[in-house]
C-alpha cells in the first residue's frame, strides 16, 4: 500500500486529506481513486499533477514512497 496526500480541490472533493492505494502505476493510481471517491472527485483529479519524490510523475510505474495530489494553483 501506498500513502496518497490530497491537497486543495482535491481534499475537498474527496472528503479526506490522506489515503492509501495499492495501485503501482499512475494510470492505475488515477483510476482507483477516482473510482473510489466518485465523478466530482475524477474531474477534479483531470486537472492535477501528480508528485513523488520530489517530481512529477506522469505514466508509468510510480516511484516508491509517497504520492502527492495537487491540484492548479493560482496567486501571487
Amino acid at each position: 500500500m501506498r500513502e496518497v496526500r490530497l491537497f486543495a480541490a482535491a481534499a475537498d472533493a474527496a472528503g479526506l486529506e490522506e489515503t492509501r492505494a495499492e495501485a503501482g502505476t499512475v494510470e492505475a493510481l488515477r483510476s482507483e481513486l477516482a473510482e473510489r471517491f466518485g465523478p466530482e472527485f475524477a474531474h477534479v483529479l483531470e486537472q492535477c499533477s501528480l508528485l513523488a519524490e520530489g517530481r512529477m510523475i506522469d505514466a508509468g510505474p510510480l516511484p516508491p514512497g509517497r504520492v502527492d495530489v495537487l491540484p492548479p494553483f493560482a496567486g501571487g
